[in-house]
C-alpha cells in the first residue's frame, strides 16, 4: 500500500475525530486534544494478530519517548473485518499491556465500524460511541486520563448521556455520518 493510501486513512479517522466524536460531544476531552494536534493517528497494515501485537507495544515505547504527543489510535484497515477476532486481540492486547508493565500507564479504548456492547443489539444506536471507519486501538495515557477526569468531573453521567443522545440521533442517521469520513479526500 501506498503512502497516499495511508494518509487518506488518517485523514478519515481525524475526520470521524472531528465531526463525530468531538462534533456530538460523546467524548469531552478529545477536542482539546484535536486541538492541540497532539493525537496521533498510526496505520497498521499488518495481517497478522502477532504483528499487531508487536506494534502495539512499539506504540507504546513511542509514546514513553514523546511525551508531546498525548494519544494514538493505533488503525488496522486490513485486519480484524469480525468484530470477535477484534475483541480475540483486544483481550490479547490488554494482557500485553500488564505483561510489558504498562497498567498504569497507559489504558486501552476500543472502537471498530461494527462495535456492539454486551447485550446491545447491532442495530442499537448507542454502539456508535464506539463505532469507527476502521478497527481501532486508542492508547490512552493514563495520568491524562485521571487529570480530565478530575477537571471534568463525574465521567459516570458520559455514557449514560451518550447512549441518550444517539438513540435520540437514529442509528441511520449515525451510520449515515460515520460513513461521511470514506469521504474524505487527503490533503497534498
Amino acid at each position: 500500500m501506498t503512502q497516499d493510501a495511508d494518509q487518506q486513512i488518517v485523514e478519515q479517522t481525524l475526520v470521524w475525530v472531528r465531526r463525530f466524536i468531538v462534533g456530538h460531544e460523546i467524548c469531552p476531552f478529545a477536542k482539546r486534544e484535536l486541538e492541540n494536534d497532539t493525537i496521533r493517528v498510526e496505520v497498521v497494515r499488518s495481517k497478522k494478530v502477532e504483528v499487531a501485537l508487536e506494534e502495539l507495544a512499539a506504540e507504546m515505547v513511542w509514546l514513553d519517548e514523546h511525551p508531546e504527543t498525548e494519544t494514538t489510535l493505533l488503525t488496522f484497515p486490513t485486519l480484524f473485518k469480525s468484530f470477535d477476532h477484534y475483541l480475540d486481540y483486544v483481550e490479547l492486547a490488554e494482557n500485553l499491556l500488564i505483561e510489558l508493565g504498562y497498567d498504569g500507564v497507559y489504558q486501552l479504548a476500543t472502537f471498530h465500524p461494527d462495535y456492539c456492547f454486551d447485550g446491545a443489539g447491532p442495530d442499537d444506536a448507542a454502539n456508535y460511541s464506539n463505532r469507527s471507519p476502521y478497527p481501532m486501538v486508542h492508547v490512552l495515557r493514563e495520568a491524562s486520563v485521571e487529570r480530565a477526569i478530575a477537571f471534568y468531573g463525574d465521567t459516570a453521567a458520559i455514557p449514560e448521556r451518550n447512549i441518550a443522545y444517539l438513540t435520540g440521533l437514529g442509528s441511520d442517521v449515525a451510520e449515515a455520518q460515520l460513513q461521511e469520513c470514506f469521504k474524505t479526500i487527503p490533503r497534498k
